[in-house]
């Protein structure tokens, strides 16, 4: 069957050579496919968005954004080989990602990056780390202010928590590592160096709440390391482990309900789960890509089901819809502040509350679309005079809150009212206080060669910053430009 309904043109890769190609997006079954011709290697089909109607509604809140005013590298329309950044991309870096190296101690069925598998050791030396940090915190008009270290396995470097605390120093507000946790598992005074250095966040690799998902992903049961680390991150008082689930169909689906299930019963120490559904690295058959690939709508699906419709799609909402506060933010304080401008296929989420065993999300009790409606409109008022426009704005913020909030079911536990209002006033506190309460569930869906949308790619707002001063985003980062990046800065494997 055709796509027929709502074409989009854009440029895709061809999953074989990695050439640019023309590709078209569109609906065809509610759902949103993209389809492609390569004249080496033939036709290419594949879903892009598990439900068509989730996708219009995520469109809505495109936004470009006005990119970076000091961009590296000038683009010559070769996307996604000019990266990067190029003077055509939309979105400054929001998340830095920095592998600090290759090297693993696990050997991962579906990574694409371990030097086993490669053959090499990339490690870059302190000083391009520092070099390669100060390009993100150097970004106009605003500097990226948070930075994941990853991998390979981050905590295969004794110099971890060095490099922690420099990036500490030079600024970064939030620190992240991308882990599967066996080194963390081992000795609750790790994770306490690492707290102690200035890590933020524990972003930890967790597949399942069986031990069947971890041996078809890991290689063995890795379950057991999982649990010591959540005891371990308690012992030692680390609140901030955010569950990072690699999405497989045939897998692990049928546990991502357990997945947040679990989160929940430890929210003392877990503040969010992160979904990332399996982006496929090299070749895959048809008919294993079509059995294993899931979209973000495709999860939501599963999440109404598996948790009895305690969350649902209608529950979500795209990354960029948080772009209007950004902005009316930024007018309230005179302030440039960061703005979540990727592409609304990019990502999705949606806060829950837990109470009594129940999960209830912030949607149920609060009118996220009429709070959106009226931030837009306080956006749009044309009054000249600052101070006037901010006694208007935050007046009717206070007055019409109340009318978009469900009193009966709201949770006990907050006061969305008193939250709003603490948080226009630019208390820190709202914002730990919404955190301890809360908690993020989310999905980022990641590109491969056979989903690939550089329309995507131009919004991206998840970069990695490379020793070559470059800084790249994700999804053409792992598809195209890694192996070139890491050859260039590596020693042999038996060094």
């Amino acid at each position: 069957m055709e796509i027929k309904k709502k074409t989009n043109k854009t440029k895709s890769l061809c999953p074989e050579c990695l050439k640019t190609i023309d590709a078209v997006v569109g609906e065809k079954d509610n759902k949103i496919f993209i389809k492609k011709t390569c004249k080496e290697h033939g036709d290419f089909e594949d879903l892009y968005y598990g439900d068509a109607k989730v996708f219009e509604r995520f469109l809505k809140d495109k936004y470009d954004n006005t990119g970076l005013e000091n961009p590296n590298t000038l683009s010559t329309d070769n996307c996604p080989y000019d990266c990067g950044l190029c003077n055509n991309h939309k979105s400054p870096t929001v998340l830095g990602i920095i592998d600090v190296t290759n090297r693993c101690n696990q050997r991962c069925p579906v990574c694409f990056a371990n030097a086993e598998a490669c053959g090499y050791v990339y490690e870059p030396s302190l000083d391009q780390l520092k070099k390669m940090l100060r390009n993100l915190i150097n970004e106009k008009p605003v500097g990226c202010k948070a930075v994941m270290f990853s991998g390979g396995e981050p905590t295969m470097r004794k110099d971890l928590p060095y490099i922690i605390r420099m990036a500490k120093q030079m600024g970064f507000l939030h620190i992240l590592i991308a882990t599967n946790g066996i080194n963390i598992s081992k000795d609750s005074s790790y994770i306490a160096s690492l707290k102690d250095a200035g890590l933020n966040t524990v972003y930890l690799q967790f597949d399942g709440v069986t031990e069947e998902p971890y041996h078809t992903i890991r290689g063995f049961n890795a379950l057991p390391i999982k649990l010591k680390v959540i005891e371990n991150c308690r012992q030692m008082n680390f609140k901030q482990v955010v569950l990072v689930p690699t999405l497989i169909g045939g897998v692990n689906d049928k546990e991502a309900g357990d997945i947040v299930k679990f989160a929940v019963k430890n929210a003392d120490v877990v503040s969010g789960v992160n979904f990332q559904p399996l982006s496929f690295a090299g070749r895959v058959t048809d008919k294993d890509r079509k059995k294993m690939r899931i979209t973000q709508p495709d999860l939501m699906h599963l999440l109404e089901k598996q948790t009895e419709g305690q969350i649902g799609p209608d529950d979500f909402y795209s990354v960029p819809c948080v772009v209007p506060l950004s902005l009316f933010l930024e007018r309230l304080h005179n302030s440039q502040m960061t703005k979540l401008s990727c592409h609304p296929a990019c990502g999705s989420a949606t806060y829950i509350y837990a109470e009594d065993e129940k999960i209830i999300p912030i949607t149920r009790f609060v009118d996220v679309d009429g709070f959106f409606s009226l931030i837009k409109q306080i956006n749009e008022d044309k009054e000249k005079n600052t101070y006037i426009w901010k006694v208007k704005a935050i007046t009717k913020i206070i007055k019409e809150i109340p009318k978009l909030v469900d009193k009966a079911k709201m949770p006990k536990s907050i006061n969305i009212i008193k939250l709003a209002i603490d948080f226009l006033k630019g208390d820190a506190k709202a914002l730990r206080i919404f955190a301890k309460n809360s908690m993020l569930i989310g999905a980022m869906h990641f590109m491969d060669g056979y989903n690939f949308d550089c329309q995507r790619v131009q919004r991206c707002i998840v970069h990695y910053s490379t020793p070559d001063d470059g800084i790249i985003p994700f999804c053409s980062y792992n598809s195209i430009h890694r192996s070139i990046v890491e050859k260039k800065f590596s020693k042999p494997l038996d060094i």
